[in-house]
This record gives structure tokens, C-alpha cells and sequence, in this order.
């Protein structure tokens, strides 16, 4: 009889600490619940577009002011009204977008291709001592270097061509890419490494399932780098090497304007330049850092 009751009372505890127990999930399931609501429109303008529309405003007076002020020559600084009228005039002739899209198409081509080489060697160079040993030095002196250095030689390899673009974008752009996934790999916890060579995740499923998920944020850094190595290089290359057959992008642009003291032109292409980098930033590695930060929990919508 005294069995019997013993065997009830630990029963009943049994229960009441699995009733606890789910109480206590329950408790943290609710604290980590959010509730999504949509972010009305008047506060997306409030805080999104209108902090940048007043510092172009700010910055288009200052300018404005600078001119009436006549701080220097005309031919120095041009007014804002000339820039616009170069605007409109590469817009008639349409040749505006023209400028853009043969630089973007090289500088995302270019970036592409270093991707597909930059990721397989990072990983090389992390996962192996040795070859970490032998290339790691090497990628950080090559990621040092300024790209331009890389101009002269690869046009005396390559020739004026496109292939001599490809070039210069891939030495620029690769050691940014490979660097930023060692570093994003040398973060993993170990932890997180032996638990998944524990359930089975070695080899290649290891490496896409463990090592480049958990490397995302130090990955994503890299990719960043290397597409500004990639516009930087694209724009350099094209600035020191002309040719008719490379057609007009706005590096080209650039160096025409400077040739024909044409300082209309040139903040042309500087704003051209500057808007593209902007550009590619909020439309593609924005959304993407924001989609790494909220699969980890650390960017939420109240």
C-alpha cells in the first residue's frame, strides 16, 4: 500500500514538473514572439527617404551658395544648372544610359566571375593549414594593393579589350572575397563544427549545411568589399585605358571630360559613379545584410 502511494506521488511530480516545464516554454515561446505589423507609408517617407532627399538639398544649396559666392572660377566649379544641362543633353542624344549600362555590365560580370573563383578558394584556404599557410600571406599583400597598379601589366598581357577589364575587376576583387570568407569561417564556434560532423555533416554536405551558413556575416562582408574592389578597379582601368572598341562607361567618361576641361562632364560621371555604388548597395547587399541579421535573431520589426 505504502508502494502504491509512493508510486502515485512520484507520478504526480512527474506530471506537475512536465506542466512546469511547458510553462516555462510556453513563457519563452511568448517572449520570443513578435508581432509583425506593416510599417505605414508616412513613417517608410519619414524615415527612409526623407533623411537622404534633405541632405541632397542641403548639399545642391551649399553648392548653389558657393557659386553665387564666387569662391572660384567658373571653369573649376561648375553650377549645379550645368551639370543638369549635361544631364539632359547625354539624355537627348541617349547616350546617358549607355554610359551606365557598359560599366555595370562589366562590373557585375567582373564580380560574378569573382565570386565564383573567390568563394572555393577562400574555403581552400580555411579549411587547409596548409594552403592557408602557402596562400593566406599572399591574398592579404594582394588585397592591399592598389588596383590600379594592375592597369599597365594587364594591358600589355591582354590588350585593350574587354578581357583586360575582367582582369583588373578579378586581382581587385578576388583576395577581398576569399579574405572575408576565411575571417567569416575563423568565427564558427567549434561547437558548431563538431556537433555537425556528430550528426553526419562532413565533406562537401558539411561545408554547404555547416562551415557557409554559419560564415554568412564575415562572407557577406567580403562580397561587400570586393564589389567596391570591383567598381574601383572597373573605374580605374577604364580612366587609363581608352579605345574605340571598349565603347564609352563612365570611367571613359570621366577622362573625356578632364581632357576637354570640361568640369560639367566630370562631376557628371562622378555622380554617375556615386549613384551606381549606391545604387547596387541598397538594391542588392542591403537586403541581403538584412536577411543574415534577421535569421539570426538580431534584426526584428516590432
Amino acid at each position: 500500500m505504502a508502494s502504491t502511494d509512493t508510486t502515485t506521488t512520484e507520478d504526480a511530480a512527474v506530471k506537475d514538473a512536465a506542466q512546469d516545464l511547458a510553462g516555462l516554454e510556453a513563457g519563452l515561446d511568448a517572449l520570443d514572439a513578435v508581432r509583425v505589423s506593416r510599417t505605414p507609408v508616412r513613417q517608410v517617407l519619414v524615415q527612409k527617404v526623407l533623411p537622404p532627399v534633405a541632405a541632397i538639398a542641403l548639399v545642391l544649396v551649399v553648392w548653389q551658395i558657393l557659386i553665387w559666392a564666387k569662391v572660384t572660377d567658373d571653369y573649376k566649379l561648375p553650377s549645379p544648372s550645368q551639370v543638369w544641362d549635361e544631364v539632359s543633353d547625354a539624355w537627348a542624344q541617349g547616350t546617358l544610359l549607355d554610359y551606365i549600362w557598359t560599366s555595370v555590365s562589366r562590373g557585375l560580370f567582373g564580380f560574378l566571375l569573382a565570386l565564383v573563383i573567390g568563394t572555393p578558394l577562400g574555403l581552400l584556404v580555411a579549411r587547409v593549414k596548409v594552403v592557408r599557410a602557402a596562400i593566406g600571406p599572399v591574398l592579404s599583400g594582394l588585397q592591399s594593393l592598389p588596383s590600379v597598379a594592375w592597369v599597365p601589366p594587364a594591358v600589355l598581357w591582354l590588350g585593350l579589350n574587354d578581357k583586360m577589364m575582367y582582369a583588373v575587376i578579378l586581382l581587385g576583387a578576388v583576395p577581398s572575397i576569399a579574405n572575408g570568407l576565411v575571417a567569416g569561417v575563423d568565427q564558427i564556434p567549434p561547437l558548431h563544427l563538431r556537433a555537425g560532423q556528430t550528426l553526419g555533416a562532413t565533406g562537401l554536405r558539411g561545408t554547404w549545411h555547416i562551415v557557409l551558413p554559419a560564415s554568412l556575416p564575415g562572407y557577406l562582408a567580403g562580397l561587400k568589399q570586393g564589389w567596391a574592389f570591383s567598381w574601383r578597379s572597373l573605374m580605374a582601368a577604364e580612366i587609363i585605358a581608352s579605345s574605340p572598341d571598349l565603347g564609352v562607361g563612365l570611367g571613359q567618361l570621366l577622362e573625356q571630360g578632364r581632357e576637354t576641361s570640361s568640369m560639367s562632364m566630370v562631376f557628371l560621371a562622378i555622380f554617375l559613379i556615386l549613384i551606381v555604388g549606391i545604387a547596387i548597395d541598397l538594391l542588392i547587399f542591403s537586403p541581403l545584410e538584412r536577411w543574415v541579421l534577421r535569421s539570426r535573431g538580431l534584426l526584428v520589426k516590432n
